[in-house]
């Protein structure tokens, strides 16, 4: 590899030294493929000979088949060579490809080495534990804020229990002495026949107010007290 290296040119670097043996290989190819064209040519120029002169002239025909054996021995040896290049042209190929793929690959693992010195799988962890405390103190911080303050936090259930019966003690009580100021319910007197049955008074007499449904729910709880 090194005489190799040497022969392209020493001090080049392996990408141009690569690409100068694979143009050269391919140029040699080129010059093969047109020997081996000019070589089929005259070995089909031989075999018409020794077709034309196999018998009249046994002599040339000979001599042609002798020649297009000549030719056909060196258009081996072409092909050989030929197969020979196309393989160092493969190989070198495949070379500079892991070549390149393996700086592409350091270039990546330096990369990688640059940006992981300064971290770590502890760095990462205490890193996710601030995060979490700083969301759970946020969380507080919010609840705190969204409480009202002096409001609802110095007050006494039972006090307010003792409250409210009062209250309705008192609508209970203001109730009932209404319903005792409510006339007592009187059958309706027969109206008189006429005007002159009528009993005459100085004044008319006002007539009973109508009761009402309040009128007798207020009875209904008078009689259920009196129980």
């Amino acid at each position: 590899m090194s005489g190799w290296l040497s022969w392209v040119g020493g001090k080049r670097d392996n990408k141009n030294a690569a690409r100068d043996a694979i143009i050269g290989l391919r140029e040699q190819l080129h010059l093969i493929n047109k020997k081996e064209e000019h070589l089929l040519t005259k070995i089909e120029d031989e075999h018409r000979k020794a077709k034309a002169n196999v018998t009249t002239n046994k002599r040339a025909a000979q001599a042609a088949l002798r020649q297009k054996k000549m030719y056909e021995t060196e258009l081996d040896r072409l092909s050989g060579n030929r197969m020979t290049l196309e393989t160092q042209v493969n190989a070198i190929e495949n070379a500079n490809m892991n070549l390149e793929t393996m700086r592409a690959m350091q270039r990546g693992s330096a990369a990688l080495k640059n940006i992981h010195q300064n971290m770590d799988v502890d760095k990462v962890d205490n890193t996710m534990d601030a995060i979490r405390e700083q969301m759970t103190l946020s969380n507080e911080i919010s609840e705190a804020i969204s409480n009202p303050v002096g409001i609802g936090n110095d007050l006494d259930e039972d006090e307010l229990r003792d409250e409210l019966q009062e209250l309705e003690q008192e609508e209970l009580s203001e109730r009932l002495v209404g319903a005792d100021a409510v006339p007592a319910h009187r059958p309706p007197t027969s109206m008189p026949s006429s005007v002159s049955d009528a009993p005459t008074t100085s004044s008319q007499r006002p007539s009973a107010r109508p009761e009402t449904d309040e009128d007798e729910e207020l009875r209904a709880l008078q009689a259920e007290l009196a129980m």
